[in-house]
């Protein structure tokens, strides 16, 4: 008897567990559009001996700014590239003593709209690598946003393992592509 209840109590238990809670579906942000009036003027008709207020104007969604392409930005000296650990997007503390000093040039140039370029080293898928040099641009770009830098003169691009500067299959030029690099435009 004592191994029947057993038996159904693992049962019970067991069942608990392959059920278990229902779990809550994502949440997807979707945008409603903005309120026209519409919805107060049907809620609160006018009277009658007033004329209607005109219909409001459509609302539109502000249009993209539009960012310039790659090809139209060119390499300064006085912006160095910085480098990652492998398989890392984290800046490194030497790098960020480059990054203070690319800041600086950049407010002391506020009209030069500044491309990051992300890239990495051959290792990897080509989407792995593509998402990992995104990172490793945005990361950078955070950095030089805290440091002042506006973030809407800034342009990202990931290259992942596309555009090495160093060819060779070995741990030193491995660690010569995985960089951002900079590239600047005239606004």
């Amino acid at each position: 008897m004592l191994d029947a209840r057993r038996l159904i109590a693992c049962a019970a238990i067991l069942a608990a567990v392959f059920v278990g809670c229902a779990k809550r579906p994502a949440m997807i942000g979707a945008s409603a559009p903005a309120p026209t009036g519409a919805a107060e003027a049907k809620a609160a008709p006018a009277p009658e001996a007033q004329a209607s207020p005109p219909a409001p104007a459509p609302v539109t969604a502000a249009p993209e700014p539009v960012r310039p392409a790659p090809k139209d930005f060119a390499a300064v000296d006085a912006l160095k590239p910085i480098y990652f650990d492998f398989d890392r997007y984290e800046i490194r503390p030497g790098d960020r003593r480059i990054l203070d000093a690319n800041a600086q040039w950049l407010k002391a140039n506020a009209k030069q709209l500044v491309l990051i370029e992300g890239h990495c080293d051959e290792r990897g898928t080509n989407e792995y690598n593509l998402g990992l040099g995104d990172r490793r641009a945005k990361a950078t770009m955070n950095y030089l946003v805290s440091q002042g830098v506006q973030a809407s003169r800034v342009t990202l691009v990931s290259y992942g393992e596309e555009r090495p500067v160093c060819t060779e299959h070995n741990e030193s030029c491995w660690a010569k592509n995985r960089r951002a690099a900079f590239l600047v435009k005239e606004q």
